[in-house]
């Protein structure tokens, strides 16, 4: 293990007011996080029936939990006024975006930010797809086609034309270059399920999984080699990360209590309902559930939440939340990294239960990132 390499990232979606939240952003790079993430929304995974401060502290000073910004344009202001830190989209989709508009929207970012940006790009979630009259078909497909034409804009100098199942390309133009000569935008691809697995070893250039433990880490970063292998692709191409929701404090046993706050397992209804399978029960919502498309929070009363994420194992938001102190962080960060992960994403919800917990949360992160700082020096 060669922890010298591990990047530390952090999310840093801007939910109340812009000023601040750039502020903010300002400040992880002062502090030397590598990079930082920003999610494509247009509503949050907390329905707000339960978004009231006698379930979730954070609620009594941000009204509403579905606050999300146009991710690129906050995403050019953050890159013009950083130097250094690595900026990423946590994770967009193709629904909402046709392909050739993402691809001059990222060579314009990566412009803006002189060669900073990353395409953080997945199938999509339904909640930020179905509501809004779009229909839900073919995801994988669909993503696969799209980065296919996003490259083929981007390394082309003349006219292309593109003959697909959701695009058709007719003599289309992208000359937009990079800020850098033939070095556009790494792709990386949020991937769980084989298909994905397989497109993230074919066309990415990173991984950006949301939840897992090591060893299924390992499982899926071997299958996503042998697809990188088998097109003949050097698997040192493709940067494996992680996206990981955090509680941490000095004191084990305060996470411990914030891990079954409603807000944390609320998070957990996204899973499918092969990870509850694991755990002897099946999705609160439906043995057929499906997290990620399946969970519009808009949909659902108090009761039926409460109800459902009552039903939610214990054991399963410890396992599936990284939680502790900043030791037993470092402990778990390094256990990844002995299994190939090279790149984390830390998402703070320490203080979304407990408001006290703010700068304290930020700087046990910061004692995270020191840890491995130091040794790459």
């Amino acid at each position: 293990m060669d922890i010298s390499e591990i990047k530390i990232g952090t999310e840093s979606s801007i939910f109340g007011p812009i000023d601040k939240g750039i502020t903010q952003i300002k400040r992880l790079e002062e502090i030397g996080f590598d990079s930082v993430w920003m999610a494509d929304h247009l509503m949050g995974w907390t329905p707000e029936s339960i978004w009231t401060p006698d379930l979730i502290k954070v609620a009594a000073v941000q009204q509403d939990p579905h606050i999300f910004h146009e991710v690129y344009s906050i995403l050019a202001v953050v890159a013009w006024i950083t130097n250094k830190i690595l900026l990423g989209t946590s994770v967009t989709e193709t629904f909402r975006r046709h392909p050739a508009v993402l691809a001059q929207t990222l060579i314009t970012q990566d412009n803006i930010s002189k060669g900073r940006v990353i395409l953080g790009i997945g199938t999509g979630e339904g909640e930020n797809i179905v509501p809004y009259g779009i229909k839900w078909h073919k995801p994988v497909s669909r993503l696969e086609e799209s980065i296919n034409i996003i490259k083929l804009l981007w390394e082309s100098d003349k006219k292309v034309n593109y003959n697909g199942e959701f695009w058709k390309l007719k003599d289309a133009v992208l000359t937009a270059k990079p800020f850098k000569k033939n070095k556009y935008p790494p792709i990386w691809i949020a991937a769980h399920g084989p298909k994905m697995l397989n497109l993230t070893g074919r066309l990415g250039d990173g991984w950006l999984p949301a939840y897992s433990d090591p060893q299924a880490y390992k499982y899926r970063l071997n299958h996503i080699h042998n697809a990188a292998k088998k097109a003949g692709r050097d698997i040192n191409e493709i940067t494996p990360g992680l996206y990981s929701y955090l509680i941490i404090d000095e004191d084990h046993n305060a996470c411990d209590d914030l891990i079954g706050s409603p807000y944390v397992k609320n998070m957990l209804l996204t899973f499918p309902n092969s990870v509850y399978k694991e755990y002897g029960t099946k999705h609160p919502l439906g043995e057929d559930f499906y997290g990620l498309i399946d969970y519009i929070p808009t949909k659902y009363d108090r009761e039926t939440i409460l109800e459902a994420i009552n039903r939610i194992p214990q054991k399963m938001c410890d396992d599936h939340i990284l939680h502790g102190t900043p030791d037993e962080i470092i402990g778990r960060i390094e256990e990844y990294a002995l299994v190939g992960m090279k790149h984390i994403v830390l998402s703070n919800l320490t203080f979304v239960n407990d408001l006290s917990k703010v700068k304290s949360s930020y700087h046990y992160m910061q004692k995270v990132l020191n840890y491995f700082k130091d040794n790459q020096s």
